[in-house]
């Protein structure tokens, strides 16, 4: 059974933020820790991709705790081989049927070694192709033994054929290695859409894998991607430390690329600040004083005082109007309060692919409850996510079991 949800709470909160200090400043002192949050720490850990990281670079000296770091890392390090296996035919065929991809994220982070095998885990392989060869890459995957399983308005995902989901807590090795391709990069923050496509594919692309065009052209991608996590409360720690890694690469000629466009990139600075928050001097000032003017009055102040757990999935309760702060007008607001009260056909799609293919879900009667019953109860009382819920359960499940 879960202990008190306040408690709940009240760990994820405490043990997320030391964590968070601790991954960006390794060396502070072992946490006094009760048991309890100790799993608690395992659950923020596993949910926010940093416990092989923290494998390598935190001494703390907890024996349950050390098992549980080491054995993420190893089971990370095995699935990385599979993905470098994975991209390598995915590159081979691409090369053989003429179809230029753009290996994003993760893939392109461990590519220019920024990451070893092991140090930072991927939930599936992302890649950007252009619209005319969509169809064709659709060929090439399913030739590797992949099914397309559902569209987003994002992405196409793809399933491997064989292979089920390891429920547990954290990675597994064994994981199916799902595929999402993309023709647009694109986010909605959280109505109107910014597209940085042109940002990201190449100018002249070869057929196989292809390269970031520059460390910018990442790094944009990188903010993007995180700004519309913050927008839906669902951010990873491991997000912000590939920012802070990459950082630390680029010149101020690179940074110029979110400024020097039609419109500055304005959508960066809730982003720039947390890294900035938990990195000290990972994020040149001059950067956020050239962008801050260009960001919506309320979500600038907000975003200087926001933590990483306000932001993501330690954040226990679910947010009745998740991102409304980054509308731009009154007329963007009033229509994300709309679409929260009368959701759009296509998001209604979007829930019930969801709903049919994760695995954290099933089970779960609210997430099945008629959106008017939903709206309602976490307009008048506080209502726990069930992402949350799952990682946690499966925490405590896994100390149990070791113990």
């Amino acid at each position: 059974m879960l202990p008190p949800l306040k408690t709940v709470k009240h760990g994820l909160r405490r043990t997320t933020e030391t964590l968070a200090a601790e991954l960006a400043h390794p060396g502070h002192p072992l946490p006094a820790w009760n048991e309890l949050e100790w799993r608690l720490a395992a659950a923020a850990a596993a949910a926010h991709g940093i416990s092989p990281l923290l494998h390598r670079c935190s001494p703390w000296q907890n024996l349950a705790w050390r098992r549980f770091l080491e054995t993420q890392y190893q089971h990370v390090e095995q699935r990385h081989q599979r993905i470098a296996d994975l991209l390598k035919r995915i590159d081979a065929e691409a090369r053989s049927a003429g179809v230029p991809m753009v290996a994003l994220k993760g893939s392109a982070l461990h590519a220019i070694g920024l990451y070893a095998p092991g140090e930072r885990p991927m939930a599936d392989i992302d890649l950007l192709v252009s619209e005319h060869d969509v169809e064709r890459a659709g060929k090439l995957l399913q030739s590797l033994g992949y099914a397309a399983s559902f569209a987003q308005w994002k992405h196409l995902c793809f399933k491997p054929l064989a292979g089920e989901p390891v429920l547990g807590l954290g990675e597994h090795r064994d994981t199916p290695i799902n595929i999402e391709l993309h023709t647009r990069i694109h986010e909605r923050l959280p109505i109107a859409t910014v597209d940085i496509t042109r940002w990201i594919y190449p100018h002249h692309p070869q057929p196989g894998l292809n390269p970031y065009p520059s460390n910018g052209a990442l790094m944009s991608h990188l903010l993007l991607h995180a700004a519309g996590n913050i927008c839906g409360r669902s951010l990873r720690l491991v997000h912000l430390n590939d920012i802070s890694l990459l950082a630390t690469r680029m010149h101020i000629g690179d940074w110029e690329m979110l400024w020097d466009q039609h419109e500055p990139a304005w959508w960066a600075v809730p982003t720039l600040h947390l890294v900035a928050r938990y990195y000290a001097n990972a994020i040149p000032h001059s950067v956020l004083a050239r962008l801050e003017p260009a960001c919506p009055p309320l979500l600038r102040h907000l975003s200087r005082r926001r933590t990483l757990t306000q932001v993501s999935c330690s954040a226990l309760w679910l947010s009745p109007l998740p991102g409304i702060e980054w509308s731009r007008s009154l007329q963007e607001a009033a229509h994300c309060i709309l679409n929260r009260i009368r959701p759009t056909e296509e998001a209604r799609k979007e829930r019930a692919d969801m709903l049919r293919t994760q695995f954290w879900l099933k089970g779960q009667p609210w997430v099945r409850q008629k959106h008017a019953r939903r709206l309602l109860t976490a307009l008048t009382r506080p209502v726990p996510r069930m992402d949350t819920l799952y990682v946690v359960r499966a925490a405590l499940d896994e100390f149990a079991s070791a113990a």
